[in-house]
């Protein structure tokens, strides 16, 4: 038996279907396990019109992009993060920090209602999701291990975000 073989027999086995789907919860799956709603709604379709792939696959089917991949990561330059999806405001280049990840990170949002969460149970663990209060999107996830006053860490996908210049 090839390899390849072995591991799609055994992935089915264990019922953890392809990679594609483990990599990426659709927004399917997501609106089928009752997800909240947000204020600001858009179709798949206005969706799929406003975003690149890659910023689709990451904010819409909760991806994450490669690390050190994303242009924001290094920036240094004062001013706030906005989402990509509505413009709502949060993070500020105030509470930024290099956490050594490859992707941009904070220990707290802009306000404390800017993001929500939920609990993210792929690849056999359970870890914090976070996402914009207002459209939805998936930012990243929230870490235990960043600095103080929070000692959280805010790992954000670069291309859930636009910078808005102070």
């Amino acid at each position: 038996m090839m390899r390849r073989d072995f591991m799609t027999r055994t992935a089915a086995i264990l019922g953890l279907g392809t990679a594609a789907g483990a990599v990426t919860r659709g927004a399917t799956a997501t609106a089928a396990e009752g997800e909240e709603t947000f204020p600001l709604t858009r179709t798949e379709s206005e969706w799929r019109e406003m975003l690149s792939d890659a910023e689709y696959r990451v904010m819409r089917e909760e991806g994450t992009e490669r690390a050190f991949s994303s242009p924001l990561h290094d920036l240094k330059t004062e001013g706030t993060y906005v989402c990509r999806g509505c413009d709502q405001a949060l993070y500020s280049s105030e509470h930024k920090f290099d956490s050594g990840t490859g992707w941009p990170s904070y220990w707290q949002p802009i306000a404390e209602d800017a993001v929500g969460t939920k609990p993210d149970r792929s690849f056999f663990m359970v870890r914090t999701e976070v996402h914009c209060s207002n459209c939805g999107s998936h930012l990243g996830h929230i870490f235990e291990d960043g600095p103080e006053p929070t000692g959280l860490r805010h790992c954000i996908n670069g291309v859930s975000l636009k910078f808005q210049e102070a």
